[in-house]
């Protein structure tokens, strides 16, 4: 009994001691590599940018087939059901929020997003694709951005809200700004539309100053413009465009010493117009001469019978307006645009008659508004590109299309575009190339710069003049209030000047 006791108790001590070795051996072991995280190591995370992961449509851009348009301008805003088309595109997108009811974040809130999607942003090393030359990038308060901006596509970004905008005051340039688009001058109490700021995805947009754009600087000889005329050729929405950097350079304020000099290029009121064909303005004090030039279709157009008075009117595809070919060679910079009058309810009542090589169309193909169209627009730009050789210094942009945001029907069939909440439909833009096709086709391999506004205008349903703009119960979804969106048209073309 004695010795199974003592048999028994050592094994006891055994089966201790056991354990207490493999307790130190665990402690041992516990305090040179404690137990593993359960948080992934954080050089395995892949940082992606706020937003990349939400769905990408692309918003579809008329091509001007639907002649069913043609009672008034056609826009390349397809709408059904009161809803916008869209289709998926491999070649980009525009990005849309998935919470349709958000609002304008505060500037709080804006500045902590951006904070976000700044660290997601890899610092780059190698050259750019696309680009000659490697672009640096360093850090700013917004963004980080590459430095050099020559191969930039302004057309990609993001609308961010900017509190110290607007340019100018829509009060005070009514010297320049017409009452109809100055939507502070009418019914509209909403004005966060003035707002949103354009920021590029890959470079920096500078800030606009009307003295960068006149006067001399220390650090050059000349300023952008000085000496020198920049013209705006187009529709309405081209006026838009020229009566915004009027305000943009005078900083909406009235100048008395700004020379009307329309005269000079022969744009003057004809009889019974209610407006003229154009303006131009001259700033003395450095010689610059700013002027807006009326060409709907850019085409030239010439009575078939003089003597006529309800003559109909030659409208020449192939040739470029008469005003182009007079005043092409006093010109530093022009800007041309055409789109929203190609439609045969415009056609009809100019009693505009198509002609090619001088003589009354008759090819039916052609008779199509969206094949007439692409015809002149390619005809111009190869004319205009005929004469950079002997203009080197002129520098020619054709300004893609501006959309439309008519709901629910046409201007004249209780089409409507209320929304007053920016950035509803989306904030960002994404795309290899432009929507436009037709403005990028043609432009492709000559000397005439896109100036690409379409896409990101897309987004701006809110900035129209809507309802507000008269008491007919019409609303106006083609032009924009002023200040707003082609005030951004213009920051891009000044970045490219």
């Amino acid at each position: 009994m004695k010795g199974g006791f003592y048999g028994l108790r050592a094994k006891e001590l055994s089966l201790v001691t056991i354990l207490l070795m493999c307790t130190t051996v665990f402690v041992l072991t516990w305090k040179r590599t404690p137990l593993l995280t359960p948080f992934p190591p954080q050089g395995g995370l892949q940082l992606t940018p706020v937003g990349l992961g939400k769905e990408k449509v692309a918003i579809a851009v008329e091509d001007f087939k639907n002649e069913k348009l043609g009672k008034e301008e056609i826009g390349n805003q397809v709408t059904e059901n009161g809803k916008a088309k869209t289709e998926i595109e491999k070649t980009g997108n525009v990005k849309t929020e998935t919470n349709d009811s958000e609002v304008v974040r505060t500037e709080l809130e804006e500045k902590g997003k951006e904070e976000n999607e700044r660290r997601a942003i890899p610092t780059l090393t190698s050259p750019v694709q696309g680009s000659s030359k490697s672009s640096k990038i360093v850090s700013g308060n917004d963004l980080s951005l590459p430095i050099n901006n020559k191969a930039c596509n302004y057309g990609n970004g993001k609308w961010v809200v900017d509190h110290n905008r607007s340019l100018y005051s829509g009060f005070g340039c009514k010297q320049w700004l017409s009452g109809m688009w100055a939507c502070r001058m009418t019914q509209r109490t909403d004005f966060a539309y003035e707002k949103l700021r354009w920021q590029p995805k890959d470079c920096q947009l500078e800030e606009f100053e009307g003295s960068k754009f006149l006067k001399r600087s220390a650090s050059t000889s000349n300023s952008t413009m000085e000496n020198k005329t920049l013209a705006f050729v187009g529709d309405s929405l081209g006026r838009q465009q020229f009566q915004s950097l009027m305000c943009m350079v005078t900083g909406g304020h009235e100048r008395d010493d700004v020379i009307d000099v329309g005269e000079e290029y022969g744009i003057a009121r004809a009889y019974g117009n209610a407006r003229p064909s154009g303006w131009a303005y001259r700033f003395p004090s450095t010689n610059t001469t700013i002027l807006y030039y009326w060409s709907a279709s850019l085409c030239y157009i010439e009575p078939i019978d003089k003597l006529n008075p309800n003559t109909e009117y030659a409208m020449h595809l192939d040739r470029p307006a008469a005003f182009l070919v007079q005043n092409i060679h006093r010109f530093d910079a022009l800007i041309l645009n055409t789109g929203h009058h190609w439609n045969r309810g415009k056609i009809n009542a100019n009693r505009w008659v198509m002609h090619v090589r001088g003589a009354r169309n008759t090819d039916k193909n052609i008779q199509m508004i969206w094949k007439a169209r692409n015809l002149t627009v390619h005809s111009v730009i190869k004319w205009v590109n005929s004469q950079l050789p002997k203009y080197p210094n002129l520098k020619v942009f054709y300004r893609s299309i501006s959309p439309r945001h008519f709901v629910g029907g046409e201007w004249n069939t209780g089409g409507s575009c209320d929304n007053t909440t920016p950035m509803s439909i989306g904030k960002e833009v994404e795309r290899d190339e432009s929507s436009d096709s037709v403005a990028a086709a043609a432009v492709k391999g000559t000397g005439v710069k896109l100036l690409d506004i379409t896409d990101l205008s897309q987004l701006r349903d809110e900035a129209h003049i809507s309802r507000f703009h008269s008491s007919t119960g019409s609303s106006d979804c083609l032009h924009w209030c002023l200040p707003g969106l082609p005030d951004t048209w213009n920051e891009i073309l000044f970045a490219q000047l």
